[in-house]
């Protein structure tokens, strides 16, 4: 398998864009997610996307070797000496400022050299709705201090297209273990006669095969694995062939695990399905101990940008930062918390405990 890594070291952050000028006034085209087409930002024109979904899977024998790259014509890197994020923007943009720490230290490098994405799934709603999705989301956390939920102020906010490996395989596996099942018995007699739970034990062995369908690892830092699950899913029904187009009005991280660390993950990922899947045909209530053994064939892979909106809330000079995937919806992120409020739900769950105990004892 080809050497992919990102020609950065591992505290970067690596972020491209992309600018699309108006036929009309020359001015900046976004790409408007309601209408899934570019807008011109100053008079009003609009452009059509050709959507492509005819997505290629990719052999992952020959890695990145035949992957598209970025051309360098078409874009320009910048390096931020305070934080270390690499901003990669179109050939048109110059950059002043990073957009993660604001500072002013910011100096033109060399190309990006990472390959361009696959597949895309676009933004499917626009700012003002992103903000609405977590507002709503911020007011219905239990321990959040009401103030905070009445002046719920965005401090910052960007689109960005976070970065993930999908792989597609087909196993075979073979397992042999000991596994069992819980009974009951009656044991003893007279007053010593009671009802015992007990194991019956077997040992099994046998083949299991399966195909697994876009097993998608992240690929960065700034958007984990535990980040993608707590947004999952994303609607892959609108993913379409990538197009630099997408990118204007948004920014994307790129990835910075090498293509063989995500394959790894996702074999990790398949094979604790794999067991579930051979636990739940045998079953058992109890696992002594089950082996597994898998290969893999016709392995593919799709680089894929997802969408998400990153936020920022502010209270009482402290940051706190929401994400929202921009496909369904759906928040996950973090709030104040009110002291006070935890607090009383302990009292009160405390109080319930006494309440059940009291009834227990005098009732049952």
């Amino acid at each position: 398998m080809a050497d992919d890594r990102v020609g950065f070291g591992q505290d970067t952050i690596n972020v491209d864009t992309y600018n699309a000028k108006c036929p009309s006034c020359g001015s900046t085209m976004v790409f408007d997610p309601d209408t899934q087409s570019l807008k011109c930002e100053h008079c009003g024109t609009t452009g059509e996307i050709d959507k492509n979904f005819e997505v290629v899977e990719h052999d992952i024998e020959k890695g990145f070797d035949e992957a598209q790259k970025w051309s360098p014509d078409e874009q320009v890197t910048y390096k931020c000496s305070n934080c270390g994020a690499v901003v990669v923007l179109s050939i048109d943009e110059e950059a002043s400022i990073c957009p993660f720490c604001k500072a002013t230290h910011i100096a033109k490098e060399d190309a990006f050299e990472g390959i361009r994405p696959h597949m895309v799934i676009p933004f499917q709603f626009g700012r003002d709705k992103a903000v609405e999705y977590s507002k709503k989301w911020a007011r219905g956390r239990m321990f959040a201090p009401r103030k905070f939920k009445k002046s719920i102020e965005v401090e910052e906010m960007y689109g960005i297209y976070e970065p993930c490996f999908t792989f597609d395989s087909s196993t075979f596996s073979t397992y042999n273990g000991r596994v069992g099942n819980r009974k009951t018995r009656v044991v003893g007699s007279g007053k010593n006669r009671r009802t015992e739970t007990y194991v019956e034990y077997r040992y099994v062995n046998g083949t299991h095969t399966a195909f697994f369908d876009d097993v998608m690892i992240a690929s960065n830092k700034n958007f984990t694995q535990e980040d993608m699950k707590k947004l999952s899913p994303f609607k892959k029904e609108y993913a379409c062939v990538y197009e630099k187009q997408y990118l204007s009005g948004f920014m994307a991280d790129s990835y910075q695990k090498s293509l063989t660390n995500c394959w790894d993950d996702a074999k990790k990922d398949i094979d604790s399905q794999i067991r579930t899947q051979i636990k739940n045909s045998l079953h058992c209530d109890v696992v002594d101990y089950l082996n597994v053994a898998t290969t893999h064939q016709n392995v593919t892979f799709k680089y894929i940008l997802i969408p998400v909106y990153s936020l920022t809330y502010r209270f009482k000079k402290k940051n706190y930062n929401v994400k929202v995937n921009g496909s369904t919806g759906k928040v996950k992120g973090k709030t104040p918390i009110s002291a006070l409020r935890v607090i009383l739900a302990i009292l009160l769950g405390l109080g319930l405990t006494a309440l059940f105990l009291l009834f227990v004892y005098y009732f049952l």
